[in-house]
């Protein structure tokens, strides 16, 4: 960007206005954890807190590591393929970069009488 004040050149990028959380915008290519199956491998669905269908993506191979560990498989897709992909499978939404819950114990809810 030009600074018409001292002539020089200025390193200031300037960002378009961040979308709406609703909007969909493609998080571009996202590395989707994978799992065996009959036919190759399949990418692995997950569960929103309400219990919902989602696929899931990362931004990067390190933080799909961090999240599932580095013996998870993965293959490389883009937003829009994942969502076509997933969507006949019941995956409501994509999330991208989720950060997962400590495994709660399951306890066994008894009435009281």
């Amino acid at each position: 960007m030009f600074c018409p004040r001292s002539n020089t050149v200025s390193h200031t990028t300037l960002y378009a206005e961040d979308p709406e959380p609703a909007d969909r915008v493609p998080a571009g290519p996202l590395f989707v954890p994978v799992r065996s199956g009959p036919a190759g491998c399949t990418a692995r669905m997950f569960r929103t807190a309400l219990g919902g269908r989602t696929a899931v993506g990362f931004t990067s191979q390190q933080r799909l590591t961090e999240a599932l560990g580095g013996g998870q498989p993965w293959v490389t897709l883009s937003e829009p393929a994942l969502r076509a992909l997933t969507e006949p499978l019941g995956a409501t939404a994509v999330t991208v970069d989720p950060r997962f819950a400590p495994e709660m114990s399951r306890v066994r809810h008894v009435r009281a009488a």
